[in-house]
């Protein structure tokens, strides 16, 4: 008998609905179930995803309760209060760390053993807020983290050098955010490494370098200027996740976790690169860091413990 793959999502925002048009695109679940405060809301972007099933498969969305998800593999937390125009993610913490608060003792109550999704900012300090109020195994609650930074620098370095962006090996590490470090060293198309070099007739240019990193990391504050949020990269990035986890594939993906002594930093979430499969981070990677590349990882994770060290739980 095939199982059957059940997805929950919490939050029908901005980005709930771009993951959840991104999971049935793809065809990733059997049933995805839509939770929001909002029923009408749910009701509504269920019935219209599911009138796209004879374009693309067939697959069950309905809006639901959180008593619905007891045989959810996953649940997806998008839900919170959205970023404005020019506020940083970590401006969010206090806003959206209440709103987690009930979720988390919603799901721990009727979905014990589902693995959780975190993408709600900011991302790196919400996965840490969840594993503090979940009874779960931390390595059952990931951060989408850097997965859109590492995504967003290797779509513009595959630009650069004129290649398909997934012959780009390449990472941003630590903070989803402002503090986020990209990890030079380790930059590489085709097995060459691109720092110092002349690759495809590109040379290594750091000024270039460092405006294409800049782009990356900046990229959610240009859209939010334009558009007003940003959602559909983030859909995506966690369709893969979600992927992942449920074909057990054992990617390497870089995404937040707790850190535990890996590079000198302990009792934070940041993004380092880790194995992801059906039993959500099932290992890490530590890739070697150039001595600038650990100095600026260390100064991301401390950015965030000052502001963990603000947070009552």
């Amino acid at each position: 008998m095939l199982q059957r793959r059940v997805v929950g999502l919490v939050g029908t925002g901005h980005v709930g609905v771009a993951a959840a048009y991104a999971l049935f695109i793809k065809g990733l679940a059997s049933e995805l179930i839509l939770i929001d405060k909002d029923t009408r809301r749910a009701e509504g972007e269920a019935m219209d995803l599911m009138h796209g099933q004879s374009l693309v498969g067939s697959m069950t969305v309905r809006a639901g309760t959180y008593a619905d998800l007891k045989e959810a593999q996953i649940v997806i937390i998008s839900a919170g209060v959205a970023q404005r125009p020019g506020e940083s993610r970590l401006a969010l913490l206090n806003r959206n760390a209440e709103v987690f608060r009930e979720i988390i003792g919603e799901l721990d109550r009727h979905a014990p053993n589902a693995i959780l999704i975190v993408a709600t900012n900011p991302v790196d300090i919400l996965t840490y807020v969840a594993q503090e109020l979940s009874r779960r195994p931390a390595e059952h609650i990931i951060g989408t983290g850097t997965l859109l930074d590492t995504a967003r620098f290797r779509a513009l370095l595959g630009q650069y050098y004129g290649v398909d962006p997934r012959s780009v090996h390449a990472y941003i590490l630590g903070e989803h955010g402002d503090s986020e470090v990209a990890i030079w060293s380790q930059v590489a198309i085709g097995g060459q490494r691109i720092l110092d070099r002349t690759v495809l007739g590109r040379p290594f240019d750091r000024e270039r370098m460092q405006q294409i990193f800049e782009e990356a990391r900046r990229a959610a504050y240009a859209i939010i200027e334009r558009k007003g949020y940003t959602n559909t990269a983030i859909g995506v990035v966690i369709a893969r996740l979600v992927e992942a986890i449920l074909d057990d594939e054992k990617s390497v993906l870089p995404v937040s976790v707790r850190l535990n002594g890996e590079y000198g930093i302990r009792d934070v979430c940041l993004s380092i690169p880790c194995v992801i499969g059906l039993q959500g981070i099932e290992g890490r990677v530590l890739p070697e860091l150039a001595p600038d590349e650990l100095e600026g990882l260390r100064r991301s994770a401390e950015i965030l413990q000052q502001s963990l060290r603000a947070l009552s739980l």
